[in-house]
């Protein structure tokens, strides 16, 4: 991979994530450096993984001495920071750096209204399979970013899964898919939990039905190739169990209740870009 150096704003779960990845691919543990809030934080993330670790706790001015040296700075802290991090670290930061945000909502020309004129930046959206190797990521290019940049991004995102390149404009619409959806999977399968529980089953019983089947039909969507209604048709037989319970679903329009859900989600992203 075609990363000197590295500085990683932030230590949540996204960041640890993509940390976690670009060490498991082969980069060295002495390239990286990663701010985080607490000392704590720090010290086990630089006794686990031979990372550099910087504590804004006990360096106020962590960030700004993260990026000094790094080719590539990876800010992932909450979009309402983002800005801000990035004109602190605006004096630091390397000529011809690469700036990559994670943040929902904020834009490339934000970003690079907050840097100098020689660094480039991309506005990403990973969600959080990243934490297990299979993201889904969707970035964007700044207006100055060269060919060779855009390769190290697309490699970096790809050690913690997939990557599609996308006009920004439709950057906040693929975070109310891929972004939100490991959500809306979850609120599914909690509320077929319950619906199992409501039949009689144990909790621990009823939990692992659910979650199994729901990890059992992704593992076979993906491993046949065939599209999921074909695969929704064969299991659903004719005047059969099943094809009574699609009934009820189809009733309650569920495919609108996703196409509403998903747009109260990028309407939420356009206000946070607009700054509300």
């Amino acid at each position: 991979m075609n990363i000197n150096r590295i500085a990683i704003l932030g230590s949540g779960s996204m960041g640890t994530a993509i940390l976690t990845g670009l060490l498991a691919s082969g980069v060295a543990s002495e390239k990286v450096t990663i701010t985080t809030k607490s000392g704590d934080s720090a010290k086990k993330l630089a006794d686990e993984l031979g990372v550099n670790a910087i504590a804004l706790e006990t360096n106020p001015t962590a960030n700004q001495d993260a990026v000094v040296g790094a080719d590539v700075v990876l800010v992932a802290v909450k979009p309402a920071y983002v800005v801000e991090v990035l004109k602190e670290a605006a004096g630091k930061l390397e000529e011809n750096a690469l700036v990559i945000s994670v943040a929902a909502g904020i834009t490339t020309a934000a970003m690079e209204a907050a840097v100098p004129g020689s660094v480039a930046v991309v506005r990403s959206m990973p969600n959080t399979p990243a934490i297990v190797g299979r993201a889904v990521t969707g970035i964007s290019t700044g207006s100055r970013v060269s060919d060779e940049q855009l390769e190290t991004a697309l490699e970096l995102f790809e050690t913690v899964g997939r990557v599609v390149v996308l006009p920004e404009s439709q950057i906040d619409a693929l975070s109310t898919i891929s972004g939100s959806g490991p959500a809306y999977v979850f609120y599914l399968i909690e509320q077929l939990t319950e619906a199992a529980k409501n039949m009689g089953f144990g909790e621990d019983i009823a939990a692992m039905l659910v979650e199994e089947t729901f990890a059992g039909a992704t593992e076979l969507l993906s491993a046949s190739g065939q599209a999921p209604e074909d695969l929704r048709r064969q299991v659903t037989s004719p005047n059969g169990t099943t094809m009574q319970a699609v009934a009820v679903m189809e009733k309650a329009e569920l495919s609108k209740l996703f196409t509403k859900a998903t747009e109260a989600a990028l309407a939420r992203a356009k206000e946070i870009a607009e700054g509300r």
